[in-house]
Formats: structure tokens, sequence, C-alpha cells
């Protein structure tokens, strides 16, 4: 029996993602001089703000797109505000890393045309500790630190629509009742799709409880739930289907394998920096929320369409 030829695609929108690629290297989508560079008063004692949030995560942005420390960022900042003409101040290392700690980062999305379907995944982003090549030559010298990112994304705009980061020692499953939390109640959910370590009890019930249908798979040794229990009768259906055609043939049937454009996402991500730079807890949320607000940046300006042709 021969094995049947692989699908192909074709890009139906060369034209409009060549131009939305070229888009990414302007830095005018980055820098608006008509944006709100001072910060407004805070009503409060004591001395106020000089800059603005938008104008702080406007560097910081910066910063993680092109991989600058805190002090070449304020470099590239004042000179394109020289550029631009404008006589504003630019804060120095020491503001954006005071400002960082405390910054609620601003994440844009375009809003869902419908019902919203929500592709779940989790990643490690390393903090400290040697690469791999330099533990295995020379044995580690001090303890790992790991940060978990776990997403929430969109599958048909392929935008972050859900973060949380959390420390190496949270699993994966608890952490979907959060995201799901991020999307707002008058936002209906279809779907929700994640792998086989999102199949327990909570996530089940979470998903029930907005509404949504879970596409996940269950795990091999798994056993039927009560029909009482929240979720319970999708799951069990998707174990009865698998034990009788296949794992294979079921994600065929649940569209499974659209779970890969979240897999995708989480390489984008990494692209941006294999390590985290800041170093206490709360910056280092920060500095992901604004890798999340840099790639949803990247993909409002534009994504391929393909389209099947064999």
């Amino acid at each position: 029996m021969t094995r049947p030829a692989p699908p192909r695609f074709r890009t139906t929108n060369w034209r409009s993602y060549n131009a939305a690629l070229r888009r990414r290297g302007s830095l005018e989508i980055w820098f608006d001089p008509q944006m709100a560079w001072f910060a407004a008063p805070t009503g409060k004692r004591g001395r106020q703000p000089v800059f603005s949030d938008a104008a702080i995560q406007t560097c910081l942005m910066l910063k993680a797109l092109f991989g600058l420390p805190l002090r070449q960022t304020t470099g590239l900042v004042a000179s394109l505000i020289k550029v631009a003409g404008l006589d504003w101040p630019t804060p120095d290392f020491s503001t954006l890393c005071r400002r960082q700690k405390g910054l609620d980062v601003m994440v844009g999305y375009r809003p869902a045309k419908g019902a919203l379907h929500l592709l779940i995944d989790s990643t490690g982003i390393k903090v400290a500790g040697d690469g791999e090549w330099s533990a295995r030559k020379h044995g580690p010298s001090k303890p790992r630190q790991w940060r978990k990112v776990h997403l929430g994304v969109d599958a048909d705009t392929l935008e972050i629509r859900a973060v949380e980061v959390t420390g190496s020692r949270v699993g994966d499953a608890p952490m979907l009742p959060a995201l799901l939390d991020q999307i707002p109640e008058d936002q209906p959910i279809d779907a929700v799709t994640a792998d086989g370590a999102f199949d327990t009890r909570g996530c089940h019930a979470a998903i029930a409880a907005r509404g949504a249908q879970a596409v996940i798979p269950p795990r091999k040794n798994g056993k039927p739930w009560k029909e009482d229990t929240p979720g319970a009768h999708v799951r069990n259906e998707a174990l009865r289907a698998s034990r009788r055609f296949g794992r294979a043939i079921w994600r065929r049937w649940s569209g499974y394998h659209r779970r890969s454009r979240v897999e995708t996402k989480m390489r984008c991500f990494k692209a941006l920096g294999e390590r985290i730079v800041s170093r206490d807890f709360e910056r280092q949320v920060a500095e992901l929320h604004i890798r999340v607000a840099v790639l949803n940046r990247f993909t409002a300006l534009g994504t391929p369409v393909t389209q099947r042709v064999a």
C-alpha cells in the first residue's frame, strides 16, 4: 500500500503579506510622535512621574525588539526623538528599570469576529544558569532557574489573548482557569484546544463553565468519567472515539491539528530571547508581557492566508 502524498498549500495574499513583512522593520510602528509622552498628574502627594506608561512601554518594547541593554535603549530612544524633531526628554536607564516593576503593560489585540477558538500551550524561559554545552563540558556552576509562560492564542487572528507567568514548579493544567478569566465574559468561546496535560476534571469544568467545547486528547490510560461531572460528556465521547477509531482519526475529526499554531507562536515568542534579563519576578512578568505586545503588533500588520491546492 502506497503512502498518500502530503497535502500542498498555496499562499493567496503574497502582496499584502510581503508589505506587512516590510512594515515590521519600520520604526514608525513602534514610535508615534503623537503619543502622550508625559504623564498626567496623579493627584497624590509627592513627586509626580514625568513619563507616561505608554512612553515607558515604548522604550521597553524597543529594548525587547532589538535585544538591547537599558543604557543602549535610552540612546536609541534619544536618537529617534532627535530624528523626529521633538523636544522630549529621554528616560534614563534607572527610570526604565524602576518603572518596569509596576508597569501595567497594554497588550493590543483585534476583537474576534465571532466565537473565539482558543489554543492553549506552555513553555519554559530560562532566567539563570549555564547553557547546555557549558553544563555538559564543565558541569553546572549554579542551579538553573526557569519561568513558565502560559499562552492562549486566537486560532483565527493568531494573536495572543491571554498570558500567565509562573514558576517552574507550577503545572500546565492549574493555569487554564486563569487564562480563561482573561477573556471578557461577553466574548463567547466556541472551543478550547490543548494537549493531553490538560485532561483533568478542573480544566474540563472551567471550559464547560464558559460554554465552550474542549478539544483535548484523553490520556492513553484514561477511564470514563461520571456523566454528572462538568464536561464529562465531551471528554467521554473523545475517549470512545479514540479507542474505537484511533487517535489519528479523532484528531482529524476534532480539528486538533490547529493546536500547531500555538506551538508556532511559542517559537516566535522565544525568537525574541531564550532567557529573561530581569532578576525579580515583577520585572520578569512585565518583560514577558512586553514580548507578547511585540508579537501582537507584528501579527496585526498581516499574516499569510493559505489555501489547499492538492
